[in-house]
């Protein structure tokens, strides 16, 4: 880790707090990045930037890695470590795990499978709500984005040719989804029904497959 003088220290703890929340929501939601990418990003200058990564460094919240390009010098690429986690919403996923697990006890697999079907039946009553007054298959995404954000999953919304891009970039019930499977497909299956009969909806990107974000893949028919 970086060890930060005394007089850095005082300009950081000087420095715009929202700015430190910014490079981290831009490293969630963007990945690893230069200290100069989120500079142009955030507005502010690549050495304000530096000064927040350092301290964070320096909390274990982020490290840094090389990037080679060409001839020149390689690139230092910003990235969150797993610590990072502890940063976002969690959804009390301790507790979630431990009713998963007394569910399964008391009940089988059989009883976990209707609590988790259950749990989609009231997602798609919510959303639904959200989604009644969109006209268009952009609006509905757009909607649904805004409502699993509410949620704590970081979501946005992103055009990718004829193709909307649903993107979530955390994953606030992640340990549970890890102790039941179920959850991750039931979900799959709640976006498809209330983004209507008029679309496929894919899933490319998984965090519980190995990456970084969630990504579904929205097709209008």
């Amino acid at each position: 880790m970086s060890k930060i003088p005394n007089e850095t220290i005082d300009k950081i703890d000087k420095a715009d707090g929202a700015t430190r929340g910014a490079v981290i929501d831009h490293l969630k939601r963007g990945g690893p990045q230069s200290a100069a990418t989120l500079a142009k990003a955030l507005g502010v200058t690549a050495m304000a930037v530096r000064l927040h990564l350092y301290a964070l460094e320096d909390e274990g919240l982020v490290s840094s890695e090389s990037e080679a390009k060409g001839r020149g010098r390689p690139t230092k690429n910003w990235l969150l470590t797993d610590e990072a986690a502890r940063i976002f919403p969690d959804a009390h996923q301790g507790l979630a795990v431990e009713m998963i697990d007394s569910v399964r006890e008391l009940f089988g697999d059989e009883g976990l499978e209707k609590l988790v079907h259950n749990h989609g039946k009231k997602q798609r009553v919510t959303y639904g709500k959200t989604l009644s007054a969109a006209k268009t298959i952009g609006d509905r995404v757009k909607r649904l984005a805004k409502a699993r954000s509410d949620e704590g999953y970081m979501a946005e919304v992103k055009k990718d040719g004829h193709d909307w891009l649903l993107i979530e970039n955390h994953c606030p019930i992640c340990s549970a989804a890890k102790a039941c499977k179920g959850l991750c497909a039931n979900e799959l299956k709640v976006f498809s029904d209330v983004l209507g009969d008029e679309v496929t909806i894919t899933r490319e990107e998984h965090i519980l497959s190995g990456g970084r974000r969630c990504t579904y893949r929205v097709k209008g028919q």
